[in-house]
C-alpha cells in the first residue's frame, strides 16, 4: 500500500495523457506539479509527523509522559532518575508477578526490540535519548528479574 503512494503519482507525472496535457506549457504542468507537491508533503511533513506522535502517544501510556520528572542531562552519576527508580520492575516489563522465566524474557526483547535507540534513530535525537533512558530502565528491570 505505501509504494502505491508513491508509485501513482510518479505515474500519472510522467504519462503523456493528463487532464491537463503537458504540450499546455504551464498549464499542462500544474496538474503534475500539484501532484508532486502532495507526494513531498505527504514522505517529508506528514509522515514523520504522525511518526513522532505516535511515539509520543506511546510514551505518555506508559506514564512517562509530562507529569513526570524531566531528566536532567546534568545531574550527578551518584544521584539516579527517580522516575524509574521507584518503579517495580514487573510493571516496567508489563508481566505479572508469577511469570515465568521465559514471559520474563520475552518481554524484555519485545521491549528492548521497540525502544532500541537505534529503532528510533530516524525520529531525531530527543525521542533517540528518551528510548535511550527507556531502554537502560527496560535492561535494569531485567537484571533485577533474573539474579533472583
Amino acid at each position: 500500500m505505501r509504494i502505491l503512494i508513491y508509485l501513482i503519482p510518479i505515474l500519472y507525472a510522467i504519462c503523456p495523457y493528463d487532464l491537463l496535457p503537458d504540450f499546455f506549457l504551464g498549464f499542462g504542468w500544474i496538474d503534475d506539479l500539484i501532484l508532486l507537491g502532495g507526494l513531498y508533503w505527504y514522505h517529508f511533513i506528514y509522515r514523520p509527523a504522525k511518526a513522532k506522535a505516535r511515539y509520543e502517544n506511546a510514551y505518555r501510556q506508559e506514564g512517562q509522559g509530562r507529569q513526570s520528572k524531566t531528566y536532567n542531562e546534568n545531574q550527578k552519576d551518584a544521584q539516579k532518575d527517580e522516575r524509574f527508580s521507584r518503579r517495580d520492575p514487573y510493571d516496567i516489563l508489563g508481566v505479572n508477578r508469577h511469570a515465568s522465566a521465559g514471559e520474563i524474557k520475552n518481554a524484555y526483547r519485545k521491549l528492548a526490540n521497540k525502544y532500541h535507540p537505534d529503532k528510533v534513530d530516524h525520529l531525531g535525537e530527543e525521542f533517540k535519548k528518551l528510548a535511550e533512558k527507556k531502554f537502560k530502565d527496560i535492561q535494569e528491570a531485567y537484571q533485577k528479574l533474573t539474579v533472583k
